[in-house]
């Protein structure tokens, strides 16, 4: 085992040394203490990697040491124990912020193996938190610190100097034009022009006009020449949103443009070339375009140089109250209110909602928020629909464990035993892990879609996921 500071509270000596029994032989240093305050005054002084720690003391409820330690934000692991374990007691110090769970008696193997476990977890945490110490909270327009957006703001650095074509997909709202203008903005042709055209929300017989232009007579209302976007971006960065709504036709005149940098106005005769950085996004899969005949197969790989995917709105973790914040902000200042954050019901219901629309959605529900309230906190009685449409799943609505079903989209997905075929309390790692591999299960696989349904974040299960499978390696 790894090197280890262990601190055990238990109130009853006997207990104590025989869980430091259980413990020796192993690399640890185990600090032993029988009392609440004597606990506190250890945690203040030096924080240990794990705490082993009994609910019922003499001087205070162990929940509330626990409660300390997650209000601390202190650096360990906590493993509740207890004599008087029911699924209530253990649903509680799980969403108390406890790792794992043990109901007394417990022999030495089930403590080795739920220490073994919490330094693990420590580990990774420790590596996770480092990453997101370094992180870039805030990066041309986008605003988040997680993870998944560290790996874009990535990607965007090491293709903003090229003049490769850059080929963004992402769901709607996610923030692909965000993207295609920070691109040009790290690039050399930042003091160029950026010019976007959404291919989608122009009519198809218009849509040659916009991009190339036309000449005066071309067509009935042509009155005069007119530059296309393609004349107009010379220099810079030409930003072709929602690419798979393009023509067909329409689509072999741009890959010709893209192939050669020329081209001629519509009714014109010139061919003209310019110097233009292609940047492209749908919301659709290209591939399933492709492969259906909407979309060129050659000028998607002519497209297709540098891939950048943004993940959507509900798998980027605590990215979405902090983005929340921000938008607040913003329009309470717009708005003349006096809103300066959310409660911690309301952050939990945004936390824990899907985001179908992704950060135009969030944007247009604090918009609500804001022009029709008016308080120094957005409370959940303010949120508009979705957000207040009861039985939504989140944490608090869950069924309980004891319950038969767990009720999802797609059916009923049948509850974890929580005793053992000799009557034995189940383990909670166990009962939590039968909980998240049946959601994943009831969910095709699709882990962050079983994260939502579940009321976590989808790196909780990454990261429960990787301690598992690194057990059975």
């Amino acid at each position: 085992m790894s090197n280890g500071n262990i601190l055990l509270v238990e109130d009853t000596p006997s207990l104590a040394r025989l869980y430091n029994q259980y413990l020796e032989g192993e690399d640890l240093a185990v600090t032993a203490v029988g009392t609440g305050k004597e606990a506190l005054k250890e945690l203040s002084a030096s924080p240990p990697d794990v705490v082993l720690l009994d609910l019922r003391l003499p001087d205070m409820d162990g929940l509330d040491i626990l409660k300390e330690i997650k209000s601390r934000e202190l650096p360990c692991e906590v493993v509740v124990i207890t004599a008087h374990g029911s699924i209530n007691v253990a649903v509680e110090a799980m969403r108390a912020g406890a790792y794992d769970f043990l109901v007394k008696p417990f022999n030495a193997d089930r403590l080795l193996v739920t220490v073994r476990n919490s330094l693990k977890h420590r580990s990774l945490s420790a590596i996770v938190e480092t990453i997101k110490g370094s992180a870039r909270k805030k990066y041309f327009g986008f605003i988040g610190s997680s993870l998944p957006m560290q790996a874009v703001y990535r990607t965007i650095d090491a293709a903003a100097s090229s003049k490769a074509t850059v080929f963004i997909t992402g769901e709607s709202g996610s923030g692909k034009e965000v993207a295609a203008e920070a691109i040009h903005r790290q690039s050399p042709r930042k003091n160029g022009p950026f010019i976007a055209i959404n291919c989608g929300a122009i009519p198809k017989d218009l849509m040659e006009s916009e991009v190339f232009g036309h000449v005066k007579g071309a067509f009935t209302g042509a009155h005069a020449d007119r530059e296309g976007a393609a004349s107009r971006s010379s220099g810079g960065t030409l930003f072709l949103d929602e690419i798979c709504e393009m023509d067909l036709a329409l689509q072999t005149k741009l890959l010709r443009f893209i192939q050669t940098g020329t081209f001629q106005k519509v009714g014109g005769s010139k061919t003209e070339k310019v110097d233009v950085r292609f940047v492209c996004a749908t919301n659709r899969d290209p591939l399933e375009e492709v492969e259906a005949g909407n979309f060129r197969e050659d000028l998607y790989y002519r497209l297709h140089v540098v891939p950048i995917h943004l993940p959507p709105l509900r798998d980027r973790d605590d990215d979405v109250i902090e983005i929340a914040r921000h938008f607040l902000a913003e329009y309470a200042a717009e708005e003349g209110r006096a809103f300066k954050s959310f409660d911690a019901e309301a952050e939990q219901v945004f936390a824990s909602y899907k985001w179908p629309g992704n950060i135009r959605q969030m944007q247009n529900v604090i918009r609500n928020i804001v022009v029709l309230n008016d308080g120094a906190e957005v409370t959940a009685d303010m949120l508009p629909p979705p957000l207040n449409r009861p039985g939504k799943t989140t944490p608090e609505t869950l069924p309980p464990a004891e319950d038969k079903l767990l009720v999802a989209d797609e059916g009923l997905v049948t509850a974890p035993a929580v005793l053992s075929e000799n009557g034995d309390i189940v383990p909670l790692w166990q009962v939590e892990r039968d909980v998240i591999e049946r959601a994943i299960d009831a969910c095709d696989g699709n882990i962050p879609k079983a994260a939502a349904k579940l009321g976590v974040s989808p790196s909780t299960i990454y990261r429960k996921k990787l301690s598992w499978e690194s057990e059975e390696a």
